[in-house]
């Protein structure tokens, strides 16, 4: 069986220019202090307006 290393959807994120590192920490803190990883990090990312949907779910896709 094939081990497959996925990577995180902030690291693609950056990786193809879509969000910036600051960018990705803010949507990480916000998570973790406000909504105990009860949300995703695509939908807090755009509702911060730091991507939008289309983008995420390109990356997702890709």
């Amino acid at each position: 069986m094939e081990d497959k290393v996925k990577e995180k959807i902030g690291d693609g994120l950056i990786r193809i220019g879509a969000m910036t590192t600051e960018q990705v920490k803010k949507v990480l803190q916000v998570q973790r202090e406000k909504y105990c990883h009860d949300k995703l990090f695509g939908d807090i990312a755009t509702e911060l307006q730091f991507v939008d949907q289309e983008t995420i779910e390109e990356y997702l896709n890709s």
